[in-house]
Formats: structure tokens, C-alpha cells, sequence
């Protein structure tokens, strides 16, 4: 049978298929956001999905994270702590990417970079971070903590600082990435 995206995104939290009943019912409040999230994308019932985008918002609110459903996640999304983290709906965002809490991801909207970011997969982005406008984020990069982006990072690289400055590395994101899917 074939994983459902939320199930990957549990896979990254847990690094295991099953959870026990006790890990179900004590379940952070930032898995259960996003189980919702993939819920509402998965959702064909159109009376189930405004239903399930009402919990959304009230989620939102309880949580302080702002990723809208139609967002584009890739499957192994981690979001490791709870907290203000704010994402455009244009954005993409591939797989086993991991967000820390105080991130922005968002446009801008005029000029040459006009646009929202692509993360490609196997980002680390550190809390308090700032990605914004039409760049791209290659593959294997890590943006330290409080970091602001606002041009285009090759893969294999670390970002570090206001502004940001790139950092080639071939090991970026190894020992911050667990569990891949």
C-alpha cells in the first residue's frame, strides 16, 4: 500500500512507520498541523474540505504557524519546534525539509526578484531565518539561524548572516536531516 505524505512527515518526527497509542494521543501540536495541512490538499469532498480548512484556521491560530493549503510541501516536511512560522502559498518546497520556528517565506513584489522562493530538497532552515523572493535554494543547503536570503544558494552550501553569505559545503546538511524519506 502506498505511504500517504503525512505518513512520511510522521516517519521524519519519529523515525518509524507505527506509532504506539501513547505517541498518538500526545502528539505535538505542530504534527498535528500538518497532518491537517496534507489532510486538506488529500481532501476531494467539498463540504470535508471546508470542514477541514475551518480546523486549519482555528490550528493556525493556536499554533502561529501559517502554511496554506495550497502550498506545494514535498513528503518529509519537519517542522521542529513550535512557533511563528510563516509561508507564502506560492512557495515550493521540496522533500525531507526541515523549518525551525520564527522562519519567513515569502514574496516580493516588485522588482527583479519579484516572486517566492523554491526550496529544493533537503534544506535545513534555522530559526528566525528570512527567505524571500523569486531565488531558488538548491539542494543539500543549510541556512543558519537568523539568516536573511534574498538571492539564489547553490546546493551543497551554508548560508550564514545578515546578509547572507554562501559557504560551500558538500556536507551541509548531514547530522541535521534525520530519518529521510
Amino acid at each position: 500500500m502506498k505511504q500517504k505524505k503525512y505518513e512520511k512527515d510522521l516517519y521524519r518526527f519519529y523515525g518509524k512507520e507505527k506509532l504506539t497509542i501513547w505517541e498518538k494521543l500526545n502528539m505535538p501540536q505542530e504534527i498535528k498541523y500538518l497532518i491537517l495541512f496534507r489532510k486538506i490538499q488529500n481532501c476531494t469532498i467539498p463540504i470535508l474540505k471546508i470542514i477541514l480548512k475551518i480546523r486549519l484556521r482555528h490550528k493556525q491560530n493556536k499554533t502561529h504557524i501559517q502554511i496554506p493549503f495550497r502550498t506545494k510541501i514535498g513528503e518529509g516536511f519537519y517542522i521542529g519546534h513550535l512557533g511563528r512560522i510563516i509561508i507564502n502559498p506560492e512557495v515550493i518546497i521540496g522533500k525531507n525539509c526541515n523549518i525551525a520556528t520564527g522562519v519567513v517565506i515569502g514574496q516580493i513584489n516588485k522588482g527583479k526578484k519579484k516572486g517566492c522562493p523554491i526550496i529544493e530538497d533537503e534544506v535545513w532552515i534555522g530559526a528566525n531565518s528570512v527567505i524571500v523572493g523569486k531565488i531558488r535554494i538548491g539542494r543539500n543547503v543549510l541556512i543558519a539561524p537568523n539568516s536573511y536570503v534574498n538571492f539564489d544558494v547553490p546546493e551543497n552550501s551554508i548560508v550564514i548572516g545578515n546578509p547572507g553569505v554562501v559557504h560551500h559545503n558538500e556536507q551541509a546538511t548531514d547530522g541535521y536531516i534525520q530519518n529521510k524519506v
